[in-house]
């Protein structure tokens, strides 16, 4: 009998529930009503976007990397602002989440060749969101066949590119806009 192995080291780090150290706490640079602890805030600031996995930031919004990604390519799209609630957003904030999250999915369609997405918002923790006192969209990139038995049989999602090169081939698309 031969083993494969899935060699995924980025997931120690969710699992153990660790937050990323090796980069200065941007604090001093928050948003009024920011939050320190939630990495949305933390994203705002302007730093070492590559290491904090920010591929784009807009007057109210910003777009991360998933650090922990369901599929490759997953982005999330979130408020500059740390709200918590859809009623809070207001109209040009609302626009513009729509306009990024729109701009996101044309950019993951040319460059990553998805035959469909799921964009999505969870509500609260019970409604899954990991974050619930900061709104945040999800666009997953899908492919035909990219589940397999691993995620049925070994709750175990594979990943077939690295955030680095991932962040990489974004920043390049957006540099070109």
């Amino acid at each position: 009998m031969s083993y494969k192995q899935l060699w995924a080291p980025w997931r120690l780090g969710y699992i153990l529930g660790e937050k990323p150290t090796d980069q200065p706490c941007p604090c001093q640079d928050l948003l009024e009503g920011a939050d320190p602890e939630c990495f949305f805030c933390q994203s705002v600031p302007v730093g070492d976007d590559r290491q904090r996995l920010v591929v784009a930031r807009g007057a109210e919004t910003v777009t991360l990397l998933n650090r922990y990604p369901y599929n490759n390519g997953h982005l999330l799209v979130a408020p500059r602002r740390h709200l918590a609630r859809l009623d809070e957003l207001g109209d040009t904030l609302q626009l513009e989440m729509s306009q990024t999250v729109t701009r996101m999915v044309g950019m993951l369609e040319k460059l990553l060749k998805p035959q469909g997405l799921n964009i999505g918002l969870n509500l609260g923790r019970v409604a899954g969101a990991g974050v619930p006192g900061h709104l945040h969209w999800h666009i997953v990139p899908r492919w035909l066949g990219d589940t397999n038995f691993m995620p049925a049989i070994a709750d175990v999602h594979i990943i077939p590119q690295s955030l680095e090169a991932l962040w990489d081939l974004l920043a390049v698309e957006l540099e070109n806009r």
